[in-house]
């Protein structure tokens, strides 16, 4: 089950809490059935499930609801606690660096848990809010390794410090701090050679490279494809070199996502970030209560509103002016679908609002998304004049538009009637606020409205 699946099915599970006639002691035994299932299909270590049960259904019997809660309330609130708690709770790690200084982060984990590529969306996340990072390549067995860390990082504009012919992983490293300490850098990451927690000869020598450069944190990186395994490989590296956060790889399509999250958390090491896609910004820092309030259909404004942030999504005041004056033009349209996109996948956006994950199928967002392709398309196919007053598009015109878009006519007429409607929309939010303006004028008590 992927974590989508396991948030549909918790989902589902609580709808049935508020669905319910009458909440019993039978309700609460379905509900901490379903929850079980859930988790289990998720890969969820037994122990912490049936941990999870037993606190799930003491809670939501003997607990008293504070004032004003409802028992159906207080039942979710139950479940939304022990859910964060099994993901690690409390137990959040900064991912802000220590200022004044050259932070040195250590990359460890195993091979092929996207420990390269996590190492560059680290730098980029960091670079995107303002530090001087750095990257250092201390594979010395991987053929290519620092080619695919030096194309990373060009990508991400962060230089590369490496030795594509050298042997000695600790030699280069310290060559490579000596580098970024003389260029000023604020962070260092070391992106260190994927080992098994049972290779005695490996893990001995990531040991040696951590006593010698005494890094600020060391960071694992985790498959989230392996589960609930994830805890016997943090548990082994921990005893290594004392992990001090883990950063849990390709989340977004696993069905084992849920397992690792709470296998390392188990570890007592918190979770600092969560890969969620293979760009370099798909990087999301990590907080159980958020997270968990994303999976169970409660929404994250606050990473929302972060992802706004850093789209760098800008309205000029003459824009929105001339957009609420009701002079809306295609041209309008098309930057507000830009900027949609830049936000990221429908999917993910709608995950961050409350209540919106509930009813709306995966299908039904890909349409969505489709639509939208097909209509910036459009709108590209035209031209200025049509783009700024779409009144002049006529059977001709369209037939035009559609070839060079490669869509069917209907899809333009379709973008055509959306675009009047909203016209329409914006004509009349312009009247009612003409309306409120002439009230409290007149002295007659309207409450006041934001609507733009």
């Amino acid at each position: 089950m992927s974590l989508e699946g396991l948030g549909k099915s918790l989902r589902s599970t609580l709808a049935k809490v508020f669905k319910a006639s009458r909440v019993d002691k039978e309700l609460v035994k379905g509900l901490v059935n379903d929850l079980v299932r859930a988790l289990l299909q998720a890969d969820v270590q037994v122990d912490l499930v049936i941990d999870l049960a037993k606190r799930v259904e003491d809670r939501a019997l003997n607990e008293k609801p504070p004032p004003g809660v409802t028992r159906r309330e207080h039942i979710v609130k139950v479940v939304y606690d022990e859910v964060v708690k099994l993901l690690g709770g409390e137990n959040v790690s900064s991912p802000v660096p220590k200022l004044g200084k050259m932070n040195v982060y250590m990359l460890v984990g195993l091979q092929g848990s996207g420990k390269t590529t996590t190492a560059c969306k680290l730098a980029s996340f960091y670079q995107r809010r303002g530090f001087r990072t750095g990257l250092i390549c201390a594979d010395v067995y991987r053929p290519g390794a620092y080619q695919q860390l030096k194309q990373l990082g060009d990508k991400a504009g962060v230089p590369v410090y490496g030795e594509p012919d050298g042997k000695d992983p600790v030699k280069i490293v310290l060559d490579g701090l000596e580098l970024f300490r003389r260029s000023k850098r604020d962070l260092v990451i070391i992106d260190t050679a994927g080992r098994h927690k049972d290779e005695e000869s490996l893990m001995k020598e990531v040991k040696e490279l951590y006593e010698v450069i005494k890094p600020d944190e060391v960071i694992l990186t985790v498959d989230a494809t392996i589960g609930q395994q994830a805890y016997s490989q943090a548990k082994a590296f921990h005893e290594a070199v004392g992990v001090g956060s883990i950063i849990v790889t390709k989340m977004d399509g696993s069905a084992r996502g849920g397992g690792a999250l709470s296998a390392v958390a188990a570890t007592g090491a918190p979770v600092k970030f969560i890969g969620v896609g293979e760009k370099l910004d798909d990087l999301e820092v990590f907080n159980p209560r958020r997270f968990v309030a994303r999976l169970l259909g409660f929404g994250d404004i606050e990473g929302l509103l972060e992802k706004f942030k850093r789209a760098e999504l800008k309205v000029s005041e003459k824009e929105a002016r001339s957009v609420l004056m009701g002079r809306f033009t295609l041209k309008d349209l098309y930057k507000q679908m830009e900027s949609l996109r830049k936000l990221g996948p429908l999917k993910s956006i709608i995950s961050h609002l409350p209540g919106f994950s509930y009813g709306l199928s995966d299908e039904l967002l890909e349409e969505a998304e489709d639509k939208m392709d097909r209509w910036k398309a459009i709108i590209e196919s035209m031209t200025e004049e049509e783009r700024v007053n779409p009144k002049v598009l006529n059977a001709s015109r369209v037939r035009r538009i559609a070839r060079g878009a490669g869509v069917s006519e209907r899809d333009v007429k379709e973008l055509i009637k959306y675009y009047e409607r909203t016209v329409k929309l914006l004509k009349a939010m312009r009247g009612r606020r003409s309306l409120l303006r002439a009230g409290r004028r007149t002295g007659f008590k309207v409450p006041k409205v934001d609507i733009g």
